[in-house]
């Protein structure tokens, strides 16, 4: 039989070994929700996506242009003409007219763009600058000095391309929308000379655009799944901070309610104990017939059951305020060092007279070199009382109890109490440490009971750093151990010494 143990003296109210039952729902939703933050036509991810290619062209505005200008007083240097002038002109108009349009899409809130207006002006604003590529392309240069003009134009446009492909990732079309027409035009120029390089050349940049534009479209899709994951992120932080919110609400509500609780049994216990005390006294007055004897024997045995009900009762409101006082950690230890061995002892004597009402044989296994132990002596009394209690309330007539006191491996000390009673199965054992938990066995065939002592017991070890055991087998019987960890015990000081023996040193 494995080792059972718990750490906990409440009663299990939920199950925990069941799923969460709104954990598919709450699977559905994020499923739902992934789906459709990374579809495109998202209208929040559009505006999002807009932004960040506002961001990019006006952050970029300088790279584009810088290459432009370089390009032109290349062409001058190298005799192209004034053409290359007015080209670099409609060109830098055309990248200063998108960046100004994204500078105006930046300033303004993202709930107030149109996302398809906006993309169609960004669009139309790439074209235009791929209009002026096209021009590049046209370009002719007679007079020039370089023999290879047209490898020249293919390599400035693959720079362009790149670093188009690069900064307007984040609109996807923009790359065709502005390298398609010039792509087309060297293709045709290309071809239209037939010269090997300018073919070759041809063939590179028609492969490279949709190299590019997959490029692209990658980063575009990077970009949207960014976007998804910060959406997701402020998505489970608004329901963290809702369920902070329910959970903040749920604790004040409970510690209202367990305020009420305590209330309640402060109340309650004054208000039982008091007319408790009349009925116990009175009924033990009758029972005894100490102001005369009564006639009639049937009112004497009513008087000992109403005095045995009302000491029941009064037993069972001191476990439940004390059960009560251990969970809301109000139970105050008067810690002092006690010698376990007779504290046990004692209990076992106070015991016996039960256990030989039963005819129930208790062994007492004792080591006798124990030290003393720093503990609340009433709650280690407690303790060996209520695991003895139920030792001798669960076993059969004529059985055996035996009673163990001694060192642990770890230097601390135990109570061990096992009896040869019916046993707790295995899938019961949960319930028995529970609070009012009672075997379906036991309660069959014992007397009843409140089902307080082992919490009760549970909460006093637990107060005290210490642990406890149950090891149970079906119709073998059960073994109770009490264990107190090795900083509860006291290690014995040697004797001091006496004048003849300090004289003597001397």
């Amino acid at each position: 039989m494995p080792l059972q143990r718990s750490n906990t003296a409440d009663k299990f109210i939920v199950d925990r070994r069941k799923p969460h039952r709104n954990s598919d729902v709450a699977r559905a939703v994020r499923k739902t929700r992934d789906r459709l933050s990374q579809q495109a036509g998202n209208p929040d991810f559009d505006r999002e996506l807009l932004n960040l290619h506002a961001r990019a062209m006006t952050s970029g505005a300088v790279a584009i242009p810088l290459l432009v200008l370089a390009i032109a007083a290349a062409g001058r240097l190298a005799g192209v003409g004034n053409e290359i002038g007015l080209w670099a002109l409609f060109t830098l108009t055309c990248y200063t007219i998108v960046a100004f349009m994204a500078r105006r899409i930046e300033r303004t809130e993202a709930s107030e763009l149109n996302p398809l207006q906006t993309r169609r002006e960004f669009l139309v604003g790439h074209f235009l600058c791929g209009l002026g590529w096209a021009w590049f392309v046209l370009l002719g240069c007679a007079a020039c000095e370089v023999d290879r003009f047209q490898v020249v134009k293919a390599v400035v446009m693959l720079l362009a391309m790149a670093g188009t492909a690069l900064m307007a990732s984040s609109l996807s079309g923009a790359l065709l929308a502005t390298f398609a027409v010039p792509v087309a035009l060297y293709a045709y120029v290309g071809t239209k000379l037939w010269m090997p390089v300018e073919v070759i050349m041809t063939g590179l940049l028609v492969v490279s655009l949709p190299f590019f534009a997959y490029v692209a479209r990658q980063l575009n899709r990077s970009s949207l799944m960014l976007l998804s994951f910060r959406s997701e992120k402020d998505a489970l932080i608004a329901e963290l901070e809702t369920a902070k919110s329910m959970s903040d609400e749920a604790r004040r509500r409970a510690e209202d309610a367990n305020l009420a609780k305590s209330r309640f049994l402060a109340s309650m216990s004054h208000e039982l104990r008091t007319p408790l005390n009349a009925i116990l006294g009175f009924s033990e007055v009758m029972a005894n017939e100490v102001l005369g004897p009564m006639s009639n024997p049937t009112y004497r045995d009513y008087a000992h059951d109403v005095h045995d009900s009302g000491q029941h009762l009064l037993d069972l409101i001191n476990e439940i305020l004390d059960l009560s006082r251990i969970e809301a950690g109000r139970y105050q230890l008067n810690e002092e060092p006690v010698m376990l061995l007779n504290i046990v002892e004692d209990c076992c004597h106070m015991m016996e007279l039960r256990a030989r009402n039963k005819d129930i044989r208790v062994i007492q296994d004792f080591e006798q070199t124990l030290p003393r132990l720093f503990a609340d002596e009433r709650a280690v009394r407690q303790i060996a009382l209520n695991l003895l209690s139920n030792a001798i309330k669960f076993t059969a007539t004529g059985g055996e109890i035996r009673v163990r006191v001694g060192w642990t491996a770890g230097g601390g000390q135990y109570i061990s109490i096992k009896d040869n009673g019916p046993g707790i199965p295995e899938d019961e054992i949960p319930i028995v440490l529970s609070a009012f938990g009672q075997g379906s066995i036991a309660i069959k065939s014992a007397e009843q009971g409140t089902g307080l002592g082992l919490p009760i017991v549970q909460g006093l070890l637990a107060m005290h750093g210490g642990e406890f055991e149950l090891h149970s087998k079906l119709r073998e019987g059960t073994e109770a151990i009490a264990i107190f960890p090795l900083s509860r015990v006291m290690e014995e000081l040697p004797a001091l010494p006496t004048a003849a023996v300090a004289a003597r040193r001397r």
